[in-house]
């Protein structure tokens, strides 16, 4: 069972889901294909090295293309996200994207719900 994170994890985590959403929102959707990219959620490590950063995709066809993308782009985010917590937090934590199909999931069961 995992632990709840603490105080400290949560407020390092909304605070990378702010400027990573910042930061996509800024270059804007034609960076992602046309698609609209919602940081979601961002899960930090105990040790505050490693974010899990969950990321919901409108179209959601376009969500194997837009995880590429931001995989492909990685460095580059990461870098820009050092420059805006680097009074905040002494390393920049590493970024791993997940895919947040929460949405995806509820309009499923709305279909079903509608049968």
């Amino acid at each position: 069972m995992e632990k709840a994170p603490s105080t400290r994890q949560l407020k390092v985590g909304r605070e990378i889901q702010k400027h990573l959403a910042e930061i996509i929102r800024a270059k804007g959707m034609a960076a992602f294909g046309g698609a609209m990219v919602t940081v979601s959620e961002v899960r930090i490590s105990p040790d505050l090295s490693v974010a899990k950063v969950y990321v919901s995709i409108f179209p959601s066809e376009k969500q194997g293309e837009v995880m590429n993308i931001l995989q492909e782009n990685l460095k580059a985010l990461r870098g820009e996200l050092g420059h805006k917590v680097a009074r905040q937090l002494r390393i920049v934590p590493e970024l791993i994207f997940y895919l947040d199909t929460t949405l995806d999931y509820a309009e499923h069961i709305d279909e079903l719900l509608k049968k």
